[in-house]
């Protein structure tokens, strides 16, 4: 997760000639991102270089990423009036510069390729809340006061982003993953009246693709097996928990993707490494684990390190 980024040099080199914004909205460019790592470390998929909100703007949600703040939301959600303002869209048409970098990709790669969009409440918090949040206050307020409007939002985002899979899918990658980066901020009675149906929703969408369905959250030991029963193929285990207990909790039936913290990368090789089997040995060698971190790769991560660990996991499970 987020295998190109402020942490590569040569990331860093196209970020000072060209905006975030400009590199995932021009094909050229978020091709040659996406194939940085693959070059780099020689990671076993690629992932697609984008963002998750880019669906917000021909939503009818203008955005930019300020320094210091991260993304902006010009104009925040507010009322059922502003929902009612948002535009349905065909993402074949209007995210086609994402679908064109993911043919151009397919044509480079040795590797598979994975796709990726946002999750309804993970969307929702950043058009409600307009932009990062620690206590999401604007977002529960709409959803408990207003559960109507909510349920209105979130239904439209499920439908988009449902499409925006099946799409990718259809322009090649080769398995995709929704990302609900702040739905452990909900307690299972929460998750199952306002993400449950729209998540399940996303899932029914893609049914009869011959695609994995990599279905990730942060937070989410309490959410693990209710997330199971949303949908998907794989379920992604932060580092909060361990991987042999996420795995239980999610149930024996669905492949499991983790977990090690990235914060790790930082530590002395030893510890990173004595970690990376930790979670070798909690999976035990059972089909359908795919190593991984439990969330994105931070800035100022130490490139040998992310080496390290790809070189020790592919010697140590490769017989």
């Amino acid at each position: 997760m987020r295998q190109a980024g402020r942490y590569m040099p040569e990331y860093q080199a196209l970020r000072e000639r060209h905006s975030l914004l400009d590199l995932c909205r021009t094909p050229d460019l978020a091709v040659e991102v996406t194939l940085q790592p693959i070059q780099a470390f020689g990671f076993d998929a690629a992932i697609l270089f984008s963002d998750l909100l880019i669906p917000l703007d021909p939503l009818g949600l203008p955005f930019d990423f300020h320094s210091g703040e991260g993304p902006v939301v010009e104009r925040p959600i507010r009322s059922r009036d502003d929902v009612d303002a948002l535009r349905r869209f065909e993402p074949r048409e209007e995210l086609g510069m994402v679908l064109e970098a993911i043919r151009l990709l397919r044509r480079e790669l040795k590797v598979p390729l994975i796709g990726f969009a946002g999750a309804p409440f993970t969307l929702a918090t950043y058009a409600i809340e307009g932009g990062s949040s620690k206590s999401l206050a604007r977002t529960k307020e709409l959803m408990y006061g207003d559960p109507d409007t909510w349920h209105r939002l979130a239904g439209l985002l499920a439908e988009i982003v449902s499409d925006y899979l099946r799409a990718q899918v259809e322009a090649g990658v080769q398995a995709v993953q929704l990302f609900d980066s702040w739905i452990g901020a909900l307690d299972e009675a929460d998750y199952r009246e306002f993400a449950l149906p729209h998540v399940r929703r996303i899932f029914d969408g893609l049914e009869g693709l011959d695609a994995p369905q990599i279905h990730f959250g942060t937070g989410t030991s309490h959410l693990l097996a209710v997330q199971r029963e949303a949908g998907g193929t794989v379920i992604g285990v932060d580092w909060r928990t361990p991987l042999d207990e996420g795995w239980k909790r999610a149930g024996g039936d669905v492949a499991i993707q983790g977990n090690l913290d990235p914060t790790l990368l930082f530590a002395p090789r030893e510890r990173l490494l004595a970690r990376v089997d930790d979670v070798l040995r909690r999976a035990g060698g059972r089909a359908g684990h795919i190593f991984n971190l439990g969330h994105g790769i931070l800035p100022g991560t130490p490139v040998e390190n992310v080496r390290a660990v790809v070189e020790h996991v592919h010697e140590t499970t490769v017989r």
